[in-house]
Order: C-alpha cells, then sequence, then structure tokens
C-alpha cells in the first residue's frame, strides 16, 4: 500500500546555471507543492501504514526551512532546480522516514519532478 501527504509553501529562487538571459535566472517565486509517499503493510489494528499527522510532524521542520525563504541559501539547494529539490528532501525526509517511497515537487501546475531515491 502507497499512501502520500502533500504541502504547499511559498519560496523564492534563482537558478544560477541556466544560460545567459534565461527568465529562471532572475530572481522569482513560485507556490511550491511537495507530495511525501510512503509505502508498506497496513497495520490490521489501525488500518493505516502511518497515521498523516505523523507525516506532518516529521515533514515541518523541513517545511520551515523551505517556507518563505530564499532557497539559494539553504546548504545543498545552491542551484535549486525541481530535481535538485526533490533529492535533498529525500536525503532530509530519508533517516526519519524510512518508508518513503516518492517525493514529487511542483513548482507550477504544470511542471514538476518526481524522485523515487537512488
Amino acid at each position: 500500500m502507497e499512501i502520500f501527504k502533500e504541502f504547499t509553501f511559498e519560496a523564492a529562487h534563482r537558478l544560477p546555471h541556466v544560460p545567459e538571459g534565461h527568465k529562471c535566472g532572475r530572481l522569482h517565486g513560485h507556490s511550491f507543492m511537495v507530495a511525501i509517499h510512503i509505502a508498506g503493510e497496513v497495520d490490521p489494528h489501525t488500518g493505516w501504514i502511518r497515521d498523516f499527522s505523523e507525516l506532518k510532524s516529521i515533514f515541518k521542520p523541513i517545511y520551515d526551512r523551505l517556507d518563505h525563504n530564499y532557497l539559494n541559501d539553504i546548504p545543498g539547494l545552491e542551484n535549486p532546480t525541481s530535481e535538485v529539490m526533490a533529492r535533498w528532501i529525500w536525503s532530509e525526509l530519508k533517516p526519519l522516514l524510512p518508508e518513503l517511497c516518492q517525493v514529487t515537487i511542483r513548482e507550477t501546475c504544470t511542471s514538476g519532478c518526481i524522485y523515487r531515491g537512488d
């Protein structure tokens, strides 16, 4: 079984390695959506893999570092593409959430990234 919890946050960034004149090289912001997916067996007593509130609590310190901040200032996110962000969130979460199986990032309604670990 697999479950997920979605989070939204606002943040600014710029992509330092795009070609000269590329619009993403300028400072801009997004309303990001992150979905944290976990997989495992359903506990026969509780009827769930994990309580959604546990996922929220585990993600909260990461959320607080991202929300309403300049992503480029966060160590590991100096080049905060969706791909880099998904891998960074995975590395922050996996030690705390061994059931983690996927991180999805959306930076717009039509653009995003799915990361399933190394």
